[in-house]
Parts: C-alpha cells; structure tokens; sequence
C-alpha cells in the first residue's frame, strides 16, 4: 500500500466519511437549521466539480494526486461556504448554514440597477463569461423514464380466426404492464457548439437498468400470435392494416423471422451477417439518440440565441421583477424572477453574479401545455417541462453547465377503429381471406428525467472538430439492479434511492 493510500486508510478509519477501497469520497448534505436534504450544491476538490443530487448525496473519486490536506469546497446559493482540509470533516453529515443577507451590502456593491439593465449587463458580458464557440465537453448523463397506461380498453368487432378471441385478446391486455421503470446511464465527450446538429459524441461507457421479465412477457405473446398467424394465413398473402381513412400495406413475409435451418452453412453465414449488422445498427442509433439528446439539451441553453428560454435576447416578452438578493458563497447575487407577457412557454428564475453578470443558476417551468394535438382519435399532449441549470467557473476562468436537470411529462391517446385485413392475389375468387376488426381506446402518460453533469469544458478548433472520428461501438450494459460498482473509477451524479433499489421481478423470484 502507497504512504498516500495508507495515510487516508488512517483517517478515514476514524472519520465518519465514507471512503471506500480508497477511491471514493462520499457524504450528505443537510440544512443546519430543518435537517433537510441540500439538493444541487456544488462541490470542489483541486479545481473538479461535482454536484449533490435531490437527496443531498455526492460521492467523489479520489485521484492518487489527491493528498489529506486537500481542501474540499461546497457552496450552495443561499448557504454560507465551507472549504477546509477533507481530513477536517469528521462526520459523514455535512452541515451548511443559511447565510443571511444584507441588502445594503449588495445594493451598494453596484448601481441600482432594473431588471432590464441587468439582462442587459448579462448579455454584454456573454463572450466574457461562456464558451459560445466549439468545445469538448466529459459529461455524464442519466436518463429515467416512468411510463403509465391510463386505459387499455378495446372492442372486438368481427375476428375470422377463432384463436384471436376475447379470451385471447383479454389475456393480451392484461399481460402488458401497466406501470414501466427504465433508467440509462452514459459517460462520454462531446463535441460542439450551440446547434443541436453540429454535435460529436465519443461514448465511453454506459449500461441500462429496467426489468427485463416484462419484456419477456410480451415476446412470449408475440411468438404465440405469430404462431397463431402462421397457422392462419397463407405465406403469399398480404395485410392491409387500416385505421378509419388510414392504411398500409405488409407482406406477410415481413412479419417471422424464417428459422435458419443449421445445415445450410450459406444461411447460416446470411443469418450471421445479418445479425451482426442488425448489432452495428443497435450501436449507431443508441449513439444517435445520445447524440440528439445531449445536442437538444445544450442549445436550450439561455446563453444561446436560439433557446427556448430567450430571456436574455427577448426581454420584452417577458414581465421581470428583482425579486431578490442571495449569495452564492462570498458571492452577491441578484435574483430576477420572469414571467411571460405573451406566447411565451417558461416561467422562471434566473441568479445573476452582480460582479461579472453571469447566470449562475437559471429554474424555469412551463405556463401553459407546450404542445397539444389531437386529430381523428389521436392526441398528443406535453403538459411539462420544469428543471435548472446551474454554472460555475472552470479552471480557465470561464463559466460552464455544470448540472442541468429537466422533467417533461406527456400524455398520449389512441381511440380508434383498427382493422387487420389478410389478402390473397393467387387465390381464386375473393382476395380476401382472413379479418380482425377491432375499436381501440388507449390512453399513456410519461415521464422523462434528464440529468445532466458537466465535469470539464476545453475549447477545440474547427480543424480539431472537424478530425474527431466518433465511437459508434458502445452498447449500454443490461443490469437487472443497480450495481454501484458498474461506474467504479468514474465520476458520476449519485443515483437516487429508487434506482438504487430498483430490483427486477425476476430477481426477487431468485
């Protein structure tokens, strides 16, 4: 064992942090005065930073470089600092302390400035203050999706094979699940500015979390419809499947897999080839669905021009009040609250440095549905989109996302008549052979969560940008439970207590 290893095994044996297999440093967060959890508060050892999560927790991996006498930092807007030696914290509860404000103090820090001069002063200081051009970024993101059927009710009209009956279809109904859990976790770089499309991403590690009993449950339905079909039709048919004035057309051929048969080593060969490329394609869409993801949420950033939450460069749409002053540390801050005076979507507040007129922290929610459409039976509505954004100052003086956090909600609807009708051009007489004609009236709500960690910012060149080859071979790795091992040696956002006790029905069957 290393002096530095063997010198943190010592303190740590005697401190109430929890340092495990010398690697992690971790705590929790708490109000001096209601012993509450301190969400978001940003900690700092030597210069990396890491964020609380909604239940006050972080955890830090701990470099060889790192020494006992190493200062840790926490701030949070509204709490006094503490920074001191990490061998000075001697409980695994850390305490902040509201700090009280004086508003002289701050008033006179600055002129007197309106709201609107503020906005101004931030817009003027933007290049000062944030990276707008290409950059790389490390970042870490969590994604956790709650998914609800409201209503799965259905009508069977006319059905011509006697297996698809109400017993069959109730059974259908009742297997799908009515409340879905699934998390996914991602650690990679990103390259590029404030357009969602011009984004790279090198994904470097990621795994999934869901219960993989309820999708077997269904693939078990599947293969007996599909056999149930197989027995039904015949292999030159076709479908045409129609909603109301709405149809397609599927060849039945399109809807088996065929079985390999083993000794015909040429479609085994196709087989195999197919199933390798059907794996390339998995890679590339997951990376693109990261990609997209990461690229959404950073143009919504309000330092852009062309976000969603356009403050900064639409102050006139928008009622602005100086609602108050806090600190964030030793630092002044203004408070400004605005609302919407016309077809705007967000509400919210934004923190502003009133030394350099940074945004250091921007909460925002939604005022009204931000989509809403419903058409012949179909609805679509997205009635919530609320979070934050929280910035700090990185090594080159600059400030930098540092946490972003946002829930949307939706509700979708589909209350239609749906009919599945098989034909036959090679038979003689009518072309139609089989039908299942069914109405339909379903109803699911959603959530999605997105977190967001930022842990270092480099500026890169257009040349450095345009060389960057993406990592398209990365596929999450399935977990059935939280493993809190998984991202051992990397910096990651604590989970929460629902994932850390996420538990598959399968592995409690065990």
């Amino acid at each position: 064992m290393g002096k530095v290893a063997f010198a943190f095994t010592l303190i740590f044996l005697f401190l109430g942090i929890t340092y495990a297999n010398a690697q992690v440093l971790s705590a929790r967060i708490v109000d001096s005065t209601t012993s509450k959890p301190v969400p978001y508060v940003t900690v700092q050892l030597k210069k990396r930073g890491m964020i609380t999560n909604e239940e006050g927790r972080f955890s830090f991996r701990l470099e060889e470089s790192v020494q006992p006498s190493d200062s840790l930092f926490i701030s949070c807007i509204g709490y006094e600092s503490i920074g001191k030696p990490i061998s000075e914290f001697k409980e695994n509860t850390i305490y902040l302390r509201p700090k009280a404000i004086e508003l002289k103090e701050v008033i006179v820090s600055n002129k007197n400035y309106t709201p609107r001069e503020i906005l101004d002063e931030v817009k003027k200081n933007l290049e000062k203050n944030y990276h707008l051009e290409l950059t790389k970024k490390r970042l870490f993101l969590r994604e956790s999706y709650q998914q609800n059927i409201l209503k799965s009710d259905y009508v069977l009209k006319k059905s011509t094979i006697p297996a698809f009956n109400t017993n069959f279809l109730d059974s259908v109904n009742n297997t799908i699940p009515k409340n879905n859990s699934y998390y996914t976790e991602m650690l990679g770089d990103l390259y590029g500015g404030s357009k969602a499309k011009e984004q790279k991403l090198n994904i470097i590690k990621a795994s999934e979390l869901y219960d993989k009993s309820k999708t077997l449950d269904a693939e078990t339905l599947e293969k007996k419809f599909n056999s149930i079909v197989k027995e039904n039709i015949k292999t030159d048919s076709y479908f045409k499947i129609k909603s109301g004035l709405f149809g397609t057309k599927v060849d039945a051929d399109e809807l088996f897999e065929t079985e390999v048969d083993s000794s015909d080593v040429q479609a085994l060969n196709e087989h195999l080839k197919k199933t390798q490329e059907n794996e390339q394609e998995r890679k590339k869409f997951f990376a693109k669905y990261k990609r997209r993801t990461l690229g959404n949420l950073y143009k919504s950033l309000p330092v852009f021009k062309n976000s969603d939450y356009n403050v900064i460069f639409k102050p006139r749409r928008y009622r602005l009040t100086l609602e108050d002053y806090t600190y964030l540390g030793d630092d002044a801050v203004y408070v400004l609250r605005f609302e919407p005076e016309g077809s705007e979507n967000f509400k919210g507040r934004l923190y502003i440095n009133s030394d350099d007129f940074a945004i250091i922290r921007m909460d925002f929610e939604n005022v009204e549905t931000l989509r809403n459409f419903k058409l012949l039976g179909v609805s679509f509505n997205e009635y919530l989109a609320q979070g934050r954004m929280i910035f700090s100052k990185g090594k080159d003086g600059k400030y930098q996302l540092r946490y972003y956090e946002i829930t949307k909600g939706n509700r979708i609807g589909f209350k239609r008549p749906l009919k599945i009708i098989e034909k036959n051009k090679n038979v003689r007489g009518r072309r139609k052979q089989n039908e299942l004609s069914l109405k339909i009236d379903v109803a699911v709500s959603g959530k999605n969560r997105y977190e967001l960690v930022v842990f270092d910012v480099d500026p890169v060149s257009e040349t450095q940008y345009e060389n960057i080859k993406e990592n398209n071979s990365i596929l999450p790795t399935y977990m059935p439970n939280y493993d809190p091992e998984f991202w051992s040696g990397y910096d990651i956002i604590e989970p929460n207590t629902a994932i850390k006790e996420f538990v598959s029905e399968a592995e409690l069957d065990k």
